[in-house]
């Protein structure tokens, strides 16, 4: 059997690892069941907790993802892929405050401003893109960003859809509870997207340690 390297994560800091994630996402359904119990004057709207924090926690993503690129400099072509993906994220989060504010349609501007540059960028550098992703594919902080992006762009948009919540509740539907159900699944996406890019970091770091 071969022997762990020194950049091996332990099983004690694994265990750690997974109890702080066990209790962040803890945290985040007792801010949505505060929420539900308590906000009646903002309950699941644009400035309600669970829109608020999916905001949170696409920027806390992006922000590492810039000191992954511009400090660590680390994986530049793949994490500035990531970067336009939940920049553009970001943004569309922001849609109803960008159509009131800006103009109608001004989050679609913006969300190609952001991808259609880094898309044409990541192809100029393709050769240097998959050099990158064979060595990123190949970890945990990948799994996770993976399961993240299906979670939050796949299951709660086949999970959210009124023909389903339609069917289920049949004269008791109401579309508020389709609603609520579908952003509650994306603030669980978004959870394990910023976890992904946590592990990433120190992903990252163990690779710059090594002698």
């Amino acid at each position: 059997m071969p022997q762990p390297s020194r950049n091996t994560i332990s099983f004690r800091a694994t265990c750690l690892r997974a109890l702080l994630y066990i209790l962040f996402v803890t945290a985040l359904m007792q801010g949505v069941d505060y929420e539900a119990r308590d906000l009646s004057e903002t309950h699941f709207t644009e400035i309600g907790f669970t829109e608020f924090t999916q905001t949170l926690l696409l920027a806390l993503g992006v922000a590492l993802l810039l000191y992954v690129r511009q400090v660590l400099k680390a994986l530049p072509s793949v994490t500035l892929l990531m970067l336009a993906f939940l920049l553009a994220s970001l943004i569309r989060e922001q849609d109803a405050h960008l159509d009131t504010h800006v103009f109608d349609g001004a989050w679609q501007v913006l969300v190609t401003l952001v991808v259609l540059p880094s898309l044409l960028l990541v192809i100029r550098r393709r050769r240097e893109f998959l050099a990158e992703f064979e060595h990123y594919a190949d970890s945990f902080s990948f799994g996770l960003f993976a399961s993240g992006f299906l979670v939050t762009y796949v299951f709660s948009r086949l999970f959210g859809r009124s023909e389903l919540w339609i069917a289920i509740l049949a004269e008791n539907y109401a579309r508020t509870f389709k609603d609520i159900v579908e952003e509650v699944t994306e603030l669980l996406g978004y959870s394990l997207i910023l976890i992904a890019i946590i592990e990433l970091v120190m992903l990252v770091r163990r690779w710059q340690a090594r002698p």
